[in-house]
């Protein structure tokens, strides 16, 4: 029983070891000063996807785990790691909005987003999506 439990101790902690060393070389390119400027916006556009009955409901489901793992008071990798501290909230959240593009469509970020056009066009980046003509 020891052995097993060993087993996955260590198997856990290689793979947070290989998230960590992943974080830290696909780190996401958005600079902190966007990041910082668009965060309430983000998050009230991801609570008002959360609440939209007309999205799938596994999209909604991503995005309250999302905003669960937010709201709890430890991360996968401690904020105050430099750098890939908060890479996985980043990563977690561009997830999270590109799920919503694929599934729900892009509209859905239009139709959410509380903030200004440049504001959407920092999401859009992030989800991948070009920008409409």
């Amino acid at each position: 029983m020891l052995t097993a439990v060993l087993a996955v101790v260590i198997s856990l902690l290689i793979a947070w070891a290989v998230f960590i060393a992943a974080l830290a070389i696909w780190r996401p390119k958005v600079g902190v000063a966007e990041a910082a400027r668009i965060l309430p916006d983000l998050l009230r556009m991801l609570g008002a996807i959360a609440q939209d009955g007309s999205m799938p409901f596994t999209v909604r489901l991503r995005i309250w785990l999302l905003l669960v793992y937010y709201a709890i008071p430890f991360d996968l990798v401690p904020d105050v790691i430099p750098v890939i501290g908060y890479a996985d909230d980043a990563i977690l959240t561009i997830w999270a909005i590109r799920s919503v593009v694929r599934r729900g469509g892009q509209d859905a970020l239009e139709r959410h987003w509380p903030g200004s056009a440049e504001g959407l066009a920092v999401v859009r980046n992030l989800a991948g999506v070009p920008e409409p003509r």
